[in-house]
């Protein structure tokens, strides 16, 4: 092969690579900026507070129609926005599970942006990145979290058990970010530069 030709060939390949991981990093920023997570930490990793952090997402979950209303919301700032007026009831919510199961733990609900790391649940695997969510801290909020995605609606109550609506997904998801989500191992070496991107950009 003349060197031009090979110059010419890895040329293409660059533009192929680089063109790849801007799409990829427009997708995942998208995604990001279209949802809204809920996010529970219980007091500590003992069984106990474990078991009282999931009382507390059952009970603001069968909630969610006094909080959030029966209607879904047609964006995530209507969410964000409904939320933001119901925080208190939310803690009152999460404060009554608590004093009934015998503890006085402080309870906190807030809007918050922060960092979470790849994070799967069921089939659905949101990559890495900052995300705004419904924060709910019980006590010391040392203990490991619950998560699940409000906006779009893929948290959906059955019986005990809370599941992913894949419906919903493919009704709020592009066909882009649905691929993503549900077939992370095509993209992880391009989110870790994504990721590294982003964190040397902020320096």
């Amino acid at each position: 092969m003349k060197k031009w030709e090979a110059a010419l060939l890895i040329g293409v390949l660059c533009t192929f690579l680089f063109t790849s991981f801007f799409q990829t990093a427009e997708t995942v920023t998208d995604l990001q900026q279209h949802v809204l997570r809920m996010h529970i930490l219980a007091n500590s990793d003992s069984e106990e507070d474990q078991e009282l952090k999931y009382q507390v997402r059952d009970a603001l979950l069968a909630e969610s129609e006094s909080l959030f209303g029966t209607d879904a919301p047609e964006s995530r700032e209507e969410l964000k926005a409904t939320a933001a007026a119901h925080l208190s009831d939310m803690e009152t919510i999460a404060e009554r599970v608590v004093q009934e199961n015998g503890y006085s733990y402080p309870v906190q609900a807030e809007l918050v942006t922060m960092d979470f790391t790849e994070r799967t649940y069921e089939d659905l695997t949101m990559p890495a990145g900052t995300y705004e969510a419904i924060r709910i801290t019980i006590g010391e909020a040392a203990g490991k979290n619950w998560w699940c995605v409000m906006y779009p609606p893929l948290c959906i109550p059955v019986a005990e058990e809370v599941a992913v609506e894949d419906a919903q997904a493919e009704t709020y998801f592009t066909k882009e970010e649905q691929d993503v989500l549900y077939h992370p191992e095509r993209y992880r070496v391009k989110l870790k530069l994504v990721e590294w991107v982003r964190h040397w950009m902020k320096k």
